[in-house]
């Protein structure tokens, strides 16, 4: 073995090694973390470890075959990070004032910003 492809499997377990200390972070974010939020964020960490763990793997076996199921997971892990961000959005809309007017979706009667004529 040279001494480049000693550097490479070097350098590759440690990509593997700091995957797997950021999966067990990352579980333990999932596991207690404070808000929905927070598991929401973890959860898309989870999906860009998933696909650097599957570079990796690719990388260590100089084997393109993985990099469809890449894009893929990247593609499904952005989609389910927006639905998530969209459903918290709506779950933590604050709600109007006892006082304030039933007027139209942008304030005024007439369709206004201000409200008056």
């Amino acid at each position: 073995m040279s001494v480049p492809e000693t550097i490479d499997r070097v350098l590759l377990i440690a990509a593997v090694v700091v995957i797997v200390v950021a999966g067990a972070g990352l579980l333990a974010r999932i596991w207690w973390g404070p808000s929905m939020l927070d598991r929401a964020i973890s959860l898309d960490v989870c999906a860009a470890l998933i696909i650097a763990g599957l570079g990796a793997k690719s990388a260590f076996a100089r084997d393109p075959f993985y990099f469809p199921i890449m894009l893929v997971l990247a593609f499904l892990g952005f989609t389910g990070s927006v639905g998530i961000a969209r459903f918290i959005a709506v779950r933590d809309r604050p709600t109007p004032r006892r006082g304030a007017q039933a007027t139209g979706r942008h304030g005024g009667r007439d369709g206004t910003e201000g409200g008056t004529r």
